[in-house]
């Protein structure tokens, strides 16, 4: 009797596992090593304990992760912003969405000649990229600090044409982004894109001013429309905006990635 009592149990407990285990669920989500998997790392124990298994899916692109996650390979993808997402959605008729702004690798303002943006003069040579998006991305960071007024700031494809107001007369010139470091020397002041700051040796530390939580550039957590409230994915979203995760960001990367929520 004993025996079959044990037995018994044993097998409840037993059964009992087998349903908690097979309520796991695995989240398989595309990213880019650095930053994006690195974050997903860290988030990884806080869904464990939600009985969500975080599976990182390396890509080193960005245009296999948006087709992976459109063929349901993946359940979600975390590489791009928003500029990016719409305009490859449009291009391949792909039914994708972002739900969430984790962070911006920002574009910053240098200068050899001035410590303080404050210092610029009037008249000042200031270089911005000459291609669409970071043009206008360049422009937007110039609005935000009170050097320019753009007739829309929310138009991602601004350009010279579209400033209302230059109060200091500044001499806005545009170049290739990777060139632009090469310039410093030569202009008052130079937006560069953080990447190719970095491969000459300056970050947002250096800057006289960068992008912030307003930049339209954040990296997003992207899902194919229809998927934004499934349980996981909710799951997800919350640990991609967490204070925790707010906390890591900024002290682990010293403003070289920052916030955007």
């Amino acid at each position: 009797m004993k025996h079959f009592l044990f037995s018994f149990v044993v097998g409840i407990f037993l059964g009992q596992f087998l349903i908690a285990d097979t309520q796991k669920t695995t989240l398989k989500v595309g990213a880019t090593p650095v930053p994006h998997a690195q974050i997903l790392r860290f988030v990884a124990p806080m869904l464990q304990k939600e009985g969500i298994e975080l599976e990182i899916v390396d890509f080193t692109d960005y245009v296999m992760p948006n087709l992976a996650l459109s063929q349901k390979s993946i359940d979600a993808n975390f590489m791009q912003h928003k500029p990016f997402l719409d305009k490859i959605s449009k291009d391949r008729k792909l039914d994708l969405v972002s739900i969430a702004q984790v962070h911006i690798e920002p574009i910053g303002a240098y200068s050899k000649r001035i410590k303080d943006i404050k210092e610029l003069k009037d008249g000042a040579l200031v270089m911005i990229p000459n291609d669409p998006t970071n043009g206008g991305r360049a422009l937007i960071l110039l609005h935000n600090n009170n050097l320019i007024t753009l007739k829309d700031p929310n138009n991602l494809s601004a350009t010279s044409a579209d400033i209302v107001r230059n109060p200091k007369k500044l001499k806005i010139k545009s170049l290739e982004a990777a060139i632009i470091p090469k310039t410093l020397q030569d202009v008052d002041l130079a937006i560069i894109n953080g990447n190719y700051a970095m491969q000459v040796g300056l970050g947002a530390k250096d800057a006289l001013i960068v992008e912030d939580s307003r930049s339209p550039y954040a990296n997003i957590l992207a899902v194919r429309k229809g998927d934004e409230n499934k349980p996981a994915i909710e799951s997800l979203k919350k640990a991609l905006t967490s204070k925790e995760l707010k906390d890591f960001i900024i002290q682990t990367y010293k403003g070289e990635v920052v916030p955007a929520f």
